[in-house]
């Protein structure tokens, strides 16, 4: 079992250590630094667009958050006497906090009612940074399985904590892997959006859980039914466990993107039982390993954690599920999101899903041999 540890850091925000194995730590050094305590008034603003019905999030303050800092000034290292971090215990297994520069939050709450042009509100929510390892260089693939459990049971942990908040509408944990991607800080880390909202993309996939659910009389989920067919036909399946699935997706958007699915419906991390978890660290440090192996250097990515909406409407449909995405289509070549897919939310394709999935299945032989 995971042990938590909550504190508060100098300026009030939550800072909650996440230890290994059920080691509990003291973590009982404190934030030192100068800070101004935060104010729940300083939430940014959201706007509505009339013209696709979405929320924007204003977040003007973000321009001046940190930005590649150098090592000895990294903000997720712990503590030393040369830099006060945002974490202050000198040594941490996995930690979560407050981001100090959020685009949603601190405060929560609902968004405005029957929004037209116009239409403006605070950006109600909260945003969180998941420090994977005090270690300043590596990455998610890099960790032990002891600690890849570490962070799922901190995603759970944070998930059911979020979902509690008054006004939150969706749960996101994910991960920008590399510069290409557009990360800010080297430090291997994640983030954590709890939303006051359901977001664009979450809501088209909702919908079509939903349509699917209701025409097999709750049945039958539509993401059951996907990994039901990915495993029948085989051609674009990557691994198979007791528990989970890896496959590249029949429609794939991008030219690197696989789908980790359960075999069980559950709407988010919160509601996996041990034994998915503990496979789950294990299928996703392979997937991630698998990944970086294909080429002679590491591939920047996006891996999104969807999580079923808390609509009471849209959660029974919503399964669970992990969608890892790369724009790298060759070793030294990137796939821009231009005007059909950034204008027109229109992909195309480079390779074809099968050749990626075989591909993937070689990688992974490949690193299975060698580590024999």
């Amino acid at each position: 079992m995971t042990i938590a540890t909550s504190t508060l850091m100098a300026d009030g925000r939550e800072l909650i250590y996440f230890d290994d194995g059920g080691m509990a730590h003291p973590h009982t050094a404190g934030d030192t630094r100068p800070l101004d305590a935060r104010s729940e008034e300083n939430t940014g603003e959201l706007r509505f667009d009339a013209l696709t019905g979405d929320w924007v999030a204003i977040a003007a303050h973000r321009q001046t958050r940190t930005y590649l800092p150098p090592a000895n000034q990294c903000p997720l290292c712990p503590t030393s006497g040369e830099n006060l971090s945002e974490i202050p215990d000198s040594a941490y297994d996995v930690a979560v906090f407050e981001n100090r520069f959020p685009s949603l939050g601190p405060a929560v709450g609902p968004v405005p009612e029957n929004p037209v042009w116009g239409t403006r509100g605070r950006a109600f929510g909260r945003c969180e940074v998941v420090a994977f390892t005090p270690e300043h260089t590596g990455s998610f693939g890099g960790l032990s399985t002891q600690r890849a459990r570490t962070v799922i049971d901190a995603w759970a942990h944070r998930t059911e904590a979020l979902s509690a908040l008054p006004g939150v509408k969706q749960v996101f944990p994910f991960e920008n892997r590399g510069q290409d991607i557009g990360v800010t800080l080297h430090h291997p880390h994640g983030q954590i959006y709890a939303y006051s909202y359901v977001p664009p993309r979450s809501q088209v996939m909702a919908n079509a859980a939903r349509k699917f659910y209701d025409e097999n009389n709750a049945k039958a989920t539509l993401l059951g039914d996907i990994v039901a067919k990915e495993s029948e036909s085989g051609e674009r399946m990557i691994a198979q466990g007791k528990h989970f699935s890896a496959y590249v997706p029949f429609a794939a958007h991008m030219p690197l993107e696989i789908h980790l699915t359960p075999h069980r419906h559950v709407p988010d991390f919160a509601a996996l039982n041990d034994a998915e978890r503990d496979e789950l660290a294990v299928m996703y440090l392979d997937v991630l390993r698998t990944l970086d192996g294909i080429y002679d250097s590491p591939t920047p990515y996006i891996a999104a954690w969807h999580q079923a909406p808390l609509d009471s409407l849209l959660r029974p449909a919503g399964r669970f599920h992990l969608e890892l995405t790369s724009p790298r289509r060759a070793a030294d070549k990137l796939k821009f999101l231009a005007g059909s897919e950034a204008a027109m939310g229109a992909f195309i394709n480079d390779t074809t899903p099968e050749q990626t999935a075989a591909m993937l299945r070689r990688t992974s032989a490949a690193l299975k041999a060698g580590q024999a």
